[in-house]
């Protein structure tokens, strides 16, 4: 702080938008911020994830999967955790993205926003006082975060939601107890 080029808070803006880049949560990364471009890299993360294989190419960022969905070149779309409609510039793109998409789930704790209209199938999921693990917040600092609250209804965790619909879908790899 105080230096040209410094700062405590995270250039997105969005607390845990550092953490997907942590874990691989988003398109053009793995995880702990390796290049998908770099083989080295790759085989690193394949290794140590004991997967067979691994992703090769960039996906989509958000901005450019709507354009994308817009276009019918994707025909399915799984909105969890955001509220793309309010949160991605162009709003009125966005909406005629999910109008025009052939499949969409959203996942969401809240039972109305501006994304859930569009949905084909809507997933509870648990809010951050549900959760366990971890969040890194503004200032780059990883906090433990413990649930102080049980899920309410028929709510489930992202990454429950995610093994369910792997599972059902026929995947191997997916029957985790729990999150640890």
């Amino acid at each position: 702080i105080g230096k040209e080029g410094c700062g405590p808070f995270s250039i997105t803006g969005q607390p845990n938008a550092m953490g997907g880049r942590e874990v691989g949560g988003l398109a053009n990364l793995l995880a702990a911020h390796m290049d998908i471009d770099n083989a080295e890299h790759r085989a690193l993360v394949q290794e140590y994830w004991s997967c067979p294989t691994i992703v090769e190419s960039h996906g989509h960022k958000a901005v450019d999967l709507f354009q994308k969905i817009e276009s019918g070149d994707v025909k399915a779309v799984w909105v969890m955790a955001t509220n793309p409609v309010v949160s991605l510039p162009n709003r009125l793109q966005i909406e005629s993205a999910l109008k025009k998409c052939d499949f969409v789930v959203v996942s969401d704790y809240v039972s109305s926003n501006d994304t859930l209209p569009f949905a084909d199938v809507k997933l509870p999921a648990t809010s951050w006082s549900e959760k366990d693990g971890t969040v890194t917040n503004s200032e780059r600092t990883i906090s433990r975060q413990r649930a102080f609250l049980p899920p309410l209804g028929e709510a489930k965790h992202d990454w429950r939601i995610i093994c369910d619909v792997a599972i059902a879908m026929g995947f191997d790899g997916f029957d985790f107890a729990s999150q640890h």
